[in-house]
């Protein structure tokens, strides 16, 4: 079942996503569906909480999905592994003679190219890449291989999206106690588990 929507579902999520970085209401839809197919191939019910689902099955929310993509654009543009008209719109301080003498051009960080104020551009790949790009670990962007850097950067990337998605139910877990008056520990069992092994990782 996973294997057929990988194929079917999950492929038509990532296709050309990328054009949708930093519209967040376009991706809530999107974010149903796969939800929905989460919920589908673990045969949860269709109220049940998803983060346990997509965590289980290893699965990035759509968000991090597109930052996922643009980042492993990115380091295709690093190494020169695309259209010379994608190479043109990033800079890299390893391949700048003016920045060598910088600690960014020992991180292989990307140039940001400051947007026009009047009319901010900040979804263009010129913009957005290179501040997804210098968001990462250094430790992850100098990884040479790319199959390498995938499994490196869905590594960083898992822990950062559920731990934020943890934090946000646990304190959401708070407030319902003290609205009901439920014991704390009854309530945040489920949700202490999960944040301490993600802490842990």
């Amino acid at each position: 079942m996973a294997q057929l929507v990988t194929s079917l579902v999950i492929y038509r999520l990532n296709y050309c996503n990328y054009v949708l970085a930093g519209l967040a209401s376009t991706l809530a839809p999107l974010q149903r569906v796969q939800n929905a197919v989460a919920r589908l191939v673990l045969n949860r019910d269709r109220r049940s909480h998803i983060t346990p689902a997509l965590q289980q099955l290893h699965w990035l929310p759509v968000k991090y999905r597109i930052i996922f993509k643009i980042t492993t654009l990115m380091h295709h543009i690093l190494y020169n592994r695309c259209p010379s008209y994608l190479v043109d719109l990033v800079a890299f301080n390893t391949a700048d003679s003016h920045r060598r003498q910088f600690r960014s051009s020992q991180t292989r960080a990307a140039v940001v190219k400051h947007t026009d104020p009047i009319l901010p551009n900040k979804r263009a790949f010129s913009a957005c890449g290179p501040n997804i790009w210098n968001s990462l670990p250094p430790a992850v962007r100098n990884i040479d291989s790319h199959p390498a850097f995938r499994r490196a950067l869905k590594s960083h990337f898992i822990p950062v999206c559920f731990y934020c998605i943890t934090f946000y139910h646990s304190v959401f877990t708070i407030d319902y106690c003290n609205a009901h008056s439920r014991p704390f520990s009854v309530c945040m069992t489920g949700h202490y588990n999960t944040f301490l092994s993600l802490s842990l990782s």
